[in-house]
Parts: structure tokens; C-alpha cells; sequence
């Protein structure tokens, strides 16, 4: 069984391209299998969302190949 994480023992980072007055996630990576923490910058106490590697790659990919569009 896995310990809980605490979120001050998170690092998170946002992307390159965002500017401070856009609205970006954050993401931090685990350590070997773990799952990857993300989180809203403007709400950085708030929610954090936790998906495996295998998923978060999947995403970024769809990003990357412009599969994913705002509504």
C-alpha cells in the first residue's frame, strides 16, 4: 500500500508557454510509477487531480497533435 502524499512534499511547475496572467495547470512528477499530481494555478490549495503516467502521456500527446479543443 501506497502513503499518502502530502501536498507540501509536491513540487509543481507550470508549462514554459504559460504567462502569469493566463490559466494554466501545474503538474508535479512522482518518482518511478507513481501517479502524476495536477492542479489548477490559479487554485493552488485547491483540487489536485491524479492520473497514472501512462494516461498523462496519452493527454499530452492529444495536446501536442491539437486533438484537444476548447468547447
Amino acid at each position: 500500500m501506497k502513503k499518502a502524499v502530502n501536498r507540501s512534499e509536491l513540487t509543481f511547475k507550470k508549462s514554459s508557454y504559460s504567462s502569469v496572467v493566463e490559466n494554466c495547470v501545474e503538474i508535479a512528477l512522482p518518482e518511478g510509477t507513481d501517479p502524476i499530481a495536477i492542479r489548477d494555478s490559479k487554485h493552488p490549495d485547491g483540487p489536485i487531480l491524479w492520473c497514472g503516467p501512462r494516461a498523462y502521456r496519452s493527454f499530452t500527446r492529444a495536446v501536442r497533435a491539437g486533438e484537444l479543443r476548447p468547447r
